[in-house]
């Protein structure tokens, strides 16, 4: 019987290493490494740890756990998640529009979130779209064509 700490830790570490794409590849995986665990245990320990599905190196959605980095590490990356999925930028009021391919808005809006961007107040994010809410004195078009430049796309 393995405890829930040394169990949580290995699937840290496993999410970390593999594109395991459904919770029964997880409880494989975890059954490989001598840990056999219920369907109900994997979802628990999924959502406990935070884990989200996101597109892997081949499109396809696998789990990952992903740490707060602070916002000077996650500022970093962010260029490279905007360059990777923002596909059009558009602005409005006081909000800038970030397109991006089905399913990856939310890595696009939680990188800008954890980036604490200056002039951004929050986002919003759908299945291919990101609502980006610019703070009070700054105008969404100002926004917009900040997070272009970062997506390296022409301003829109």
């Amino acid at each position: 019987m393995t405890d829930k700490r040394a169990r949580q830790q290995l699937l840290r570490q496993l999410l970390g290493s593999r594109d395991l794409r459904s919770q029964g590849e997880v409880r494989d995986a975890l059954a490989e490494a001598g840990i056999a665990t219920h369907q109900s245990t994997v979802s628990r320990d999924l959502d406990e740890l935070g884990a989200v599905r996101v597109r892997g190196a081949d499109g396809t959605l696998v789990y990952r756990v992903r740490p707060d980095p602070g916002p000077v590490a996650a500022r970093d990356q962010l260029d490279d998640t905007l360059q990777r999925f923002v596909t059009r930028v558009d602005a409005s009021g006081n909000l800038a529009v970030l397109r991006t391919p089905p399913a990856c808005a939310h890595p696009v809006a939680s990188g800008i979130d954890l980036a604490e961007l200056p002039g951004v107040l929050g986002t919003v994010s759908g299945d291919d779209t990101v609502l980006v809410v610019a703070q009070e004195g700054v105008t969404g078009h100002e926004l917009a064509d900040r997070l272009a430049r970062r997506a390296g796309l022409p301003p829109p």
